[in-house]
């Protein structure tokens, strides 16, 4: 799988987390926890655009490895977010399963770019 395309869906993550924040701070007066979701999430599409503007293949890995943290936490503010019930399952799920998405992508390119690098 392409950078390009973890480039895409992290910018279209992204901004469905942005409306999901808006969403969770004006209508459910939730202002904590979704700023952590926020901030981690909008990391992840941050560190991909600079690793894929790294000088050199360390960087770029590195890069990505923030950003697989950064999905991680992510995934973790999701978890406590529908388990205190700001969000629904329904919701839940459906942006559970793209944060699981990118997390497995972000994964593989790293490893793939490990195996490279050692080459």
């Amino acid at each position: 799988m392409s950078e390009n395309v973890i480039r895409k869906k992290s910018f279209t993550f992204a901004v469905r987390v942005v409306n999901l924040y808006k969403l969770l701070s004006s209508d459910r007066k939730e202002f904590i926890m979704s700023k952590q979701f926020l901030r981690s999430e909008t990391s992840i599409a941050a560190n991909i655009r600079e690793g894929l503007n790294a000088q050199s293949k360390p960087d770029f890995i590195h890069k990505f490895s923030i950003s697989q943290k950064e999905c991680d936490e992510t995934i973790y503010w999701l978890e406590l977010l529908k388990e205190t019930n700001y969000i629904s399952e329904k919701e839940f799920l459906s942006i559970n399963n793209d944060a699981t998405e990118m997390l497995k992508i972000i994964r593989s390119i790293i490893m793939t770019s490990k195996k490279i690098h050692n080459s």
